[in-house]
């Protein structure tokens, strides 16, 4: 299949890449043309100038951005990506944004003529590296139907969970989630430290129980050396936190713990740690 990538991030990057390896004709596009470039190097496919160049006879345009302001100024405009698109092509966009500019982007393309499904994805640079993500989407069936076997190429998860906004309102869930989860874990590391145990074998032991995670698996061991190089930065989860305490305003639902949360992620933004994984929780408990 013709399709087109836009946004070549730590996540777009290899997704893009994984499109190629399964035999679509790829075209890319990015902000930062020195990426485009190293892209190609790296897999084949073309580059293109503009969003709408990029687009222009793709039956797939998929996209992962920032955030809402970065996929607007992509989408619209002469050379906006939504400019270059054919009649009854369709447009996936894999960026963690609101579940309002789902909505306003789905009508847009539609007055267009042509598809959209808010499809963000959870498993960080490791599940996109690996081909692993999960895909939660809103959107028409039929729409899913033609891209889930595309989307395939980089997921082993990917599931229709409802209209237009539904992907972003799942992601929201898996954000608040995990938001709790990493606090609750950092808390249990520091308070071991504190009484005098080996972390490490209190890991070894509690992960078999209950209280096993991935975030416990794949993250106490490096909380426990002060290690916070790994996966999804401080910055973004706090982006993505602020997207859920918003829509939480609209919905009437209750986000104490998410809240607290956030406040303790500008904590560890506040030294500097903006680029630290979302495991930094631990920081400003150990070092206060």
């Amino acid at each position: 299949m013709k399709v087109t990538f836009l946004g070549l991030g730590v996540m777009g990057f290899p997704m893009a890449g994984h499109l190629m390896r399964n035999g679509h004709a790829v075209t890319v596009y990015n902000r930062s043309a020195t990426k485009a470039v190293k892209w190609v190097e790296t897999h084949g496919g073309t580059s293109a100038a503009t969003p709408a160049l990029a687009a222009k006879g793709a039956e797939i345009v998929f996209a992962c951005v920032g955030n809402d302001d970065d996929l607007r100024s992509i989408i619209y405009g002469e050379e906006g990506a939504f400019a270059g698109m054919s009649l009854g092509s369709l447009f996936v966009d894999h960026t963690t944004a609101s579940a309002e500019v789902a909505r306003e982007l789905d009508a847009a393309a539609r007055d267009a003529g042509f598809g959209f499904l808010d499809a963000p994805v959870s498993g960080g640079q490791a599940g996109a590296e690996n081909g692993k993500l999960t895909v939660m989407v809103g959107g028409a069936q039929q729409d899913f139907d033609r891209a889930k076997p595309v989307i395939d190429s980089y997921a082993s998860a990917c599931e229709l969970l409802g209209p237009v906004g539904s992907g972003q309102l799942a992601k929201m869930v898996n954000q608040i989630c995990i938001a709790g989860l990493v606090q609750a874990l950092a808390e249990g590391m520091h308070f071991a430290q504190a009484a005098g145990l080996d972390g490490a074998k209190v890991v070894e032991v509690i992960s078999k129980g209950a209280a096993q995670s991935w975030q416990m698996e794949n993250r106490a061991l490096t909380m426990l050396q002060g290690k916070f190089e790994f996966g999804f930065a401080v910055d973004w989860m706090r982006k993505d936190l602020g997207i859920c305490l918003a829509e939480a305003k609209r919905n009437g639902a209750q986000l104490p713990v998410t809240a607290l949360v956030d406040q303790f992620y500008a904590r560890v933004q506040k030294r500097g740690g903006g680029r630290w994984d979302t495991s930094s929780l631990m920081q400003p408990l150990s070092k206060p």
